[in-house]
């Protein structure tokens, strides 16, 4: 689901397709030097710890085991590239806010996801993964103001609407909208998701398959 016009079946198709290639891991890098050559387009993983980025790209590939999930916040901990062979590549970004090791590694992952979005040329969008049942957080600003000086285009994702209540989620939607028309880069539109239910995973497919068309060359 969206909170933006639905799209149309040719669109949602064109995601289902899209989808259905076997997608598999690609590569892993821990340094701006050990990123992989740009090719094809990317859309990265953006999130707090613990807010669902494995468990939702699992989901949106059908495959349960492809993005390792783990109870525990902090063990992704390189940028985890994903690929079906075609045009576009995931990566999966390290959590953000917390994680149960030194601060010292915590600061380097830090330092790699805003090198990386601050750089990455065939980034075409980050998808910021925002936990419904808690919102904006004052740890997703400073990616936020990151992409805004960047220019790089985002669009903010609601994870587990399945574990929030109608109205609690429906005020969530409208303060997150509002904090977002104040962002230079942010996509107007948010999809509301639930990795375990299903629910938004057709719209976010059909999403990033136009991206995906509205980028092609010629």
């Amino acid at each position: 689901m969206s909170s933006s016009q639905p799209f149309s079946p040719e669109e949602i198709e064109a995601g289902r397709l899209m989808f259905a290639a076997p997608w598999g891991f690609a590569t892993a890098a821990s340094s701006l030097a050990s990123l992989p050559a740009m090719t094809g387009l990317e859309v990265a993983f953006a999130g707090r710890s613990n807010v669902g980025k494995s468990s939702l790209i699992n989901a949106l590939t059908g495959q349960n085991a492809l993005a390792r999930t783990s109870h525990t916040p902090g063990r992704t901990q390189d940028l985890i590239f994903f690929s079906a062979g075609g045009t576009l590549t995931f990566v999966d970004m390290p959590g953000y806010g917390y994680a149960a090791v030194g601060k010292d590694k915590v600061a380097a992952w830090t330092g790699l996801i805003h090198d990386f979005l601050r750089g990455r040329a065939n980034l075409a969008r980050v998808l910021v993964l925002i936990d419904a049942r808690h919102g904006l957080k004052d740890t997703d600003k400073p990616v936020l103001d990151t992409l805004d000086r960047a220019a790089v285009s985002y669009q903010v994702v609601l994870t587990k609407v399945d574990e929030t209540k109608k109205a609690a989620l429906d005020d969530t939607v409208a303060a997150v909208a509002a904090a977002l028309k104040k962002r230079p880069a942010a996509f107007p539109d948010l999809v509301l998701t639930s990795s375990r239910t299903g629910a938004g995973l057709p719209e976010l497919r059909a999403s990033l398959a136009r991206l995906i068309a509205e980028r092609a060359p010629g």
